[in-house]
């Protein structure tokens, strides 16, 4: 088997040299690579006898582990390096007295997500709708039983939904799934008729390119007599024109279930991608925007609200996902690493309010 010790030595003198990632790999490569050095020797154990084979395969296997660990720690090493190289580039005292800076986006701007909420709240304001807020910490009754959602769904899993420590009576809080609490706490304190929407944050377990564990909603609800989906798609027609910024778009409902809804529809909007580019209201495309139904009559009732007089709607959408749309974001974890020079690129005038009459967006 050779000399293992001085093996192991000269692999960890070439990691402890190695100058960038490409060469520590190099290093990888000829050592644990399957043609590399160590694995070809793995090979010859087929060769021994078993007493032989032990020993040997316990020294090569030491060897191996010396030599990943190393590559291991230098990898993490250079990450640190380069981590603190562009710290020091990026390092800001924010102790300093503010400098007039030119041109002006280039101070500070309003994220996105604030902008958004706002022309969100304008335009729903605009229909007469109020705003109502809640807790972001619920209890179970608030976030599922009194939404129609049973014990065995899904969503009520803990590997969709943050649970907080269970109380010494066993009842147990969440972080908020969706911002539908809100509006059993107004249902039940305020009662029908009511018209308002509820945006805030809302948390689930999940992340990649178009989900975060901490993102943005908001929902909208109408309670009255003699409401139906012909109301409810007028409000959403009017909502996605003024949102988007055409004059005329085209929604179609899907047939969807949610326990909190019935019927429900899954709501998709007429678009097109010339060039790569969104286009809102054209084109053979459809996009799905938001989700949609009539209250169900066991909301109504856990609310203290009499289903055989009242009925209503109820919508709710992502405001992260329409500000990617409207905004041509491609990334939704870009929204919480606050990076200045993307809130620079993304970001808004602190003034620059949005209004139905004068439009929203700059």
């Amino acid at each position: 088997m050779g000399d293992l010790e001085a093996l192991k030595a000269g692999y960890l003198d070439q990691v402890a040299s190695a100058g960038d990632e490409a060469a520590l790999e190099a290093v990888r490569v000829a050592a644990l690579g399957k043609k590399g050095e160590i694995s070809l020797k793995m090979r010859d154990l087929g060769k021994m006898s078993p007493e032989e084979r032990k020993s040997a395969g316990a020294a090569l296997n030491a060897v191996k582990d010396a030599i990943a660990d190393a590559i291991a720690q230098k990898k993490d090493a250079m990450a640190d390096a380069a981590l603190d190289e562009r710290l020091k580039g990026e390092w800001l005292d924010i102790t300093l007295s503010p400098r007039p800076v030119q041109p002006p986006m280039a101070g500070g701007t309003l994220h996105p997500i604030s902008q958004v909420t706002e022309e969100v709240i304008a335009i729903f304001a605009d229909l007469g709708f109020a705003v109502k807020e809640g807790p972001q910490i619920e209890a179970d009754f608030y976030n599922f039983d009194a939404l129609n959602i049973p014990a065995e769904h899904p969503a009520r899993q803990e590997h969709d939904t943050f649970y907080m420590a269970p109380k010494a009576d066993g009842t147990r809080h969440v972080l908020r799934t969706h911002t539908s609490p809100v509006q059993i706490r107004t249902l039940e304190k305020e009662g029908a008729p009511t018209r308002f929407i509820a945006p805030g944050r809302v948390y689930r377990s999940d992340y990649d390119q178009t989900h975060t564990p901490m993102f943005h909603q908001v929902e909208g609800m109408v309670i009255d007599k003699d409401i139906s989906m012909a109301n409810l798609k007028w409000v959403l027609e009017e909502f996605c024109r003024a949102f988007f910024e055409v004059e005329a778009v085209e929604l179609r409902f899907r047939a969807s279930h949610f326990p909190f809804t019935e019927p429900s529809a899954e709501v998709d909007i007429r678009c097109s991608w010339e060039g790569g580019q969104l286009k809102i209201g054209e084109g053979d495309g459809w996009l799905e925007i938001l989700g949609s139904g009539m209250v169900h009559p066991k909301v109504l009732a856990a609310c203290g609200v009499d289903p055989q007089i009242w009925q209503g709607f109820a919508f709710g959408v992502g405001i992260d996902r329409i500000a990617m749309l409207k905004y041509g974001i491609p990334d939704l974890r870009a929204f919480f690493d606050a990076d200045l020079r993307w809130l620079r690129h993304y970001g808004f005038a602190a003034l620059d309010m949005p209004s139905v009459a004068a439009g929203l967006s700059r």
